[in-house]
């Protein structure tokens, strides 16, 4: 009995001391990064890595107001690009489209606007009507579209997002996290980079032709990153409702280095807009970005046994990238191929591997691929090879 006791005391005092620990380094990662972010929610990103640099609450599903509507721009740069809608379609705006309060972009029922101005709408004064008659006219209802929007969340690994409308207004349901809005921000910026042509725009105006004759619209931004940020500011979405309070996907570059910085339930507007900077700031002066181009680039040539050609280029699987902290050493990399390889090879056989260090620490590797299909050698073979070689 006295020995379970001591036992039990034991092992209270070592729970604690571990608990007390963990609490320590949480606490030591909080100050290291010197970062105080109000906002509830929060993630910096680097987007052709998915390295994320810092994070705060990441995963807690908050409502995302208009910050949705990146998922609604998403679907229609898809939508262009596989040929079910055009830039130039003229599209007719539903009642139920025009109804929509909140930010708009000032449509009303039955205009006629091509699917260019409602991207604008959308992408610049946050139009609700906008992304709603946008919504209907790839989907052919808001409902089939919010379908599409949660089959592409659940492709893209958003587990914490589930889509209940297209425009983000509140909704019993209608929820995403900061790294959600990350990993859909990426997926926007990285496949259709043309959004920034859209993102950048500060003021548009947008002309309505109305019964009594044509009217214009002033579109101005919400993202004020373009006014307090412009050096680096690319974009992305704001949004902001009573419930949500204020939210921001924001992008920017500086020296090759792109960024994507979330946060959600900001406590004002110009809190959003001052701590996605300060998280620029900390990634810039942090974080450096090492690209090596090597897809399809030949990096080594293996010798081939039984072949109708006696080696193999090998090329580059992909592109590499990875992103390092500013005082890591410079990139090194090591080839590794086989002595020989035996035919039959097919194009895109994997020969070997190129190896990324920063001093001794392992950043990445990339496979070396065959770059073209080399068939085996049959009997026939050798005996025109010594025919050609004796006739010569």
């Amino acid at each position: 009995m006295k020995n379970r006791k001591i036992f039990c005391y034991i092992l209270s005092l070592t729970l604690f001391m571990v608990s007390t620990f963990n609490l320590n380094v949480y606490a030591e990662g909080e100050k290291t990064s010197g970062l105080e972010i109000t906002a509830k929610s929060a993630i910096l990103m680097e987007p052709t890595t998915g390295k994320i640099l810092y994070e705060k609450n990441s995963h807690e599903k908050l409502r995302p107001a208009s910050i949705t509507k990146i998922m609604t721009l998403l679907l229609m740069y898809e939508a262009i690009e596989n040929g079910k809608i055009n830039w130039d379609d003229k599209v007719q705006v539903s009642e139920h489209a025009s109804s929509f309060g909140g930010s708009t972009a000032f449509l009303e029922t039955n205009e006629i606007q091509p699917v260019d101005i409602l991207a604008k709408g959308i992408a610049i004064a946050s139009g609700n009507d906008a992304a709603v008659a946008m919504a209907e006219h790839i989907a052919g209802s808001e409902e089939e579209f919010v379908n599409m929007m949660n089959n592409k969340a659940k492709e893209l690994g958003m587990k914490d997002t589930h889509f209940v409308n297209a425009c983000g207004l509140d909704a019993d349901g209608h929820l995403t996290s900061a790294y959600d809005v990350a990993i859909m921000s990426k997926e926007l910026i990285t496949k259709y980079p043309e959004i920034y042509e859209l993102t950048k725009i500060w003021m548009y105006d947008l002309k309505h032709q109305r019964k009594k004759g044509e009217e214009i619209s002033q579109l101005v931004s919400t993202n004020k990153l373009l006014k307090w940020y412009p050096e680096y500011t690319t974009g992305l979405k704001t949004g902001s409702t009573s419930l949500a309070k204020y939210c921001l996907s924001g992008t920017a570059n500086k020296d090759g280095l792109d960024l994507i910085a979330v946060v959600m339930a900001a406590p004002d507007h110009k809190k959003r807009f001052r701590e996605v900077m300060k998280l620029f700031d900390y990634g810039f002066a942090n974080c450096k970005k090492y690209s090596d181009p090597i897809k399809d680039k030949v990096l080594a040539n293996v010798p081939v046994n039984k072949g109708v050609l006696e080696s193999v280029d090998c090329v580059g699987a992909k592109d590499f990238t990875c992103i390092l902290s500013k005082d890591e050493k410079e990139v090194t990399n090591e080839i590794n191929v086989a002595e020989f390889i035996e035919a039959p090879i097919k194009k895109g056989d994997k020969i070997g591997e190129i190896i990324y260090k920063s001093g001794e620490k392992e950043v990445g590797r990339v496979d070396l691929i065959a770059a073209n299909d080399i068939c085996k050698a049959y009997f026939k073979f050798y005996i025109n090879k010594i025919l050609k070689m004796f006739f010569h």
